[in-house]
């Protein structure tokens, strides 16, 4: 597998000033919310396809192009690929035109992010991450009624961290200061270390006339902005000390990044010991991460990885089904799956998700091969067991999935010659002769 872990940090920039790491906005349950096709003359039922024809790829391949887009900041192409999924099957509400609202809001793209939420909204229902996002729209908007109104029900069951700070920041623009108030001490809770949150606060109490704890509220700002700088550079120190120095110095230095409570900041600790090739450390931090965060995809994928790549297969294989029960169309978390699975020698299970990898990402030759050899493993198994047919249809998809192979087809010829088709049998001999040369 290759070395990548996925970086909530850079993940988080998604939504404006979000703190939450954003694959959860995609974690919505879709037997909870519905999953029906989008009404007609909804934005995404007649979104063109602007890309590759449907008539040579999947959705499910642009699913995963657009997940991989996201993931890497690339809002242009997220919203390309999505718009293809959708125009190949319009059903994908949840999997493909929500997303497509979020890389649009991301790209600034506002008046068509809401369309997409608003659509959406009318197939699902008012699911609290779509009322983020429209309370979000509506800040922008500067229409901040709309946005308490959307938030407010939002907030009943919050969708990210930071859905209390923006309820109250609506609040306080809409002038009630005591809901202003009573929404950021909630977000102050939640996330005691966003310096947004006693800014906004000292704004209330020096509205409210209450001048010594406005003054308490900005100072806090500004420490925990100096706070953020120190940490950066402790975080470069880290770094550093890992590539050069001593492992117990360096883990010495690294450890100062250690904040229990602290999902995110725990996962961008274990990044770095991973990133630097300390990867037993990187555990302690990313197991504390699950704890606190145990619906969240990305924590999850990071874990397992780690333990893949320390060979502890077993380990990896229970936080990838638990955030594969949430996202089961993220092709890294398939691709890791696929192959912990192989690792552990279940080679039927493992054909069957890494094929579904490669349908979300036909183009990564690492899951390729893995499909390729898992198919292959599972003919010659069948085929050694007298399990004919079994046999017959693995050995043709490994023919497809490598042309170029003559295994295949040595396979399919001695098959067909026992079952006295001898006809294909010469004619698989004689591929299998050709490819060999």
């Amino acid at each position: 597998m290759r070395n990548s872990f996925i970086n909530s940090t850079a993940i988080a920039q998604l939504i404006l000033s979000v703190s939450a790491p954003v694959l959860l906005t995609f974690c919505m349950d879709a037997n909870a919310v519905g999953q029906t096709a989008p009404a007609p003359g909804s934005p995404s039922a007649s979104s063109p396809a602007r890309t590759s024809p449907a008539s040579t790829t999947t959705a499910e391949a642009h699913l995963g192009k657009g997940y991989e887009a996201l993931k890497l900041d690339r809002y242009e192409v997220a919203v390309e690929e999505f718009r293809v999924a959708l125009a190949i099957d319009p059903s994908l509400v949840l999997r493909a035109q929500f997303p497509l609202a979020v890389a649009l809001f991301e790209e600034h793209k506002l008046a068509e992010a809401r369309r997409e939420f608003e659509a959406v909204r009318r197939q699902t229902g008012n699911h609290p991450n779509i009322l983020y996002y429209l309370g979000r729209l509506d800040i922008e908007d500067r229409d901040f009624a709309s946005a308490v109104k959307n938030l407010s029900q939002a907030i009943i069951k919050p969708p990210f961290p930071d859905t209390a700070y923006y309820l109250g920041f609506a609040c306080l623009k809409q002038g009630d200061l005591p809901e202003a108030e009573k929404w950021l001490k909630e977000a102050e809770r939640i996330s005691p270390l966003d310096s947004r949150v006693p800014y906004q606060l000292g704004i209330v109490y020096r509205q409210e006339g209450r001048t010594e704890e406005a003054q308490k509220s900005l100072a806090l700002s500004e420490e925990l902005h100096r706070q953020d700088d120190a940490e950066a550079r402790l975080r470069a120190e880290c770094g550093q000390k890992l590539d050069t120095g001593p492992r117990e110095e360096a883990r010495a230095v690294c450890e100062k990044l250690y904040h229990a409570d602290d999902a995110e900041r725990l996962t961008s600790l274990g990044m770095i010991y991973a990133q630097h090739g300390d990867l037993e450390a990187s555990l302690k931090p990313f197991l504390r991460a699950v704890e606190l965060s145990p619906q969240s995809p990305q924590v999850q994928y990071n874990l397992a990885l780690t333990y893949f790549q320390l060979d502890r297969f077993a380990d990896a294989r229970p936080p990838l089904e638990q955030a594969l029960k949430r996202w089961p169309d993220l092709f890294p978390l398939n691709a890791l799956y696929g192959a912990t699975l192989a690792k552990l020698g279940e080679d039927a299970r493992a054909h069957d998700v890494l094929r579904h990898a490669r349908d979300l990402n036909p183009d990564d030759p690492a899951t390729a091969n893995l499909l390729y050899n898992t198919t292959l493993k599972l003919a010659e198994a069948n085929q050694k067991t007298g399990q004919d047919l079994t046999a017959l249809r693995y050995f043709e998809e490994a023919a497809k999935l490598r042309p170029d192979d003559p295994l295949p087809h040595r396979g399919l010829a001695e098959i067909y010659m026992r079952t006295g088709k001898t006809a294909q049998a010469a004619a698989e001999r004689q591929e299998a002769e050709r490819l060999s040369k």
